[in-house]
């Protein structure tokens, strides 16, 4: 889990302590999910995060690529989804999701981030990253690069209980 060691820093880095209130704290590895909890404020915010185990497009350089799942109870909004790509996604590109035989393909790309299109997307999503083996997703870079990042779901379901009973899902 180095790589999520580095994004909970890469966190950090991108949201000042200020924003945070402080630094997120660890709920667990759960192999190849991590979860944490930090407060926003006064509202407490749970996620889980992962990297992709594998990789594929004919790219030179590539930022950090990670999938989150974010509750945030002071707000009621729970199960968000959202994937970073490490480039800039093409403008009015499709983003496709797979887990299993099932396709997903409700999402909007802005900068190096793809959002499901509804918390009813999301809660879909969720659901079958519970009972699936691996999510790929594809992408298409500002440059015209085709990507597919390969998620492992192994430790997704431990996770989410874990956000889950911290955020009082």
């Amino acid at each position: 889990m180095k790589k999520l060691s580095l994004f909970t820093v890469g966190v950090i880095c991108l949201f000042p302590f200020s924003v945070f209130g402080n630094a997120p704290q660890s709920l667990g590895e759960f192999d190849d999910w991590s979860a944490y909890s930090y407060q926003e404020g006064k509202n407490l915010v749970c996620y889980m995060a992962s990297t992709p185990q594998k990789s594929e497009g004919k790219y030179n350089k590539r930022g950090d690529i990670y999938a989150v799942i974010t509750h945030r109870p002071g707000d009621k909004t729970f199960d968000v989804l959202n994937f970073v790509a490490g480039y800039t996604y093409k403008s009015g590109s499709t983003v496709t999701a797979k887990i299993g035989q099932a396709s997903y393909t409700d999402f909007f790309v802005d900068g190096d981030k793809a959002w499901t299109m509804s918390s009813d997307a999301d809660k879909k999503m969720v659901e079958a990253m519970k009972k699936g083996e691996r999510l790929i997703l594809e992408g298409t870079s500002a440059k015209g690069t085709l990507t597919k990042d390969y998620y492992s779901l192994k430790g997704f379901s431990a996770a989410y209980k874990a956000i889950s009973a911290k955020c009082r899902r």
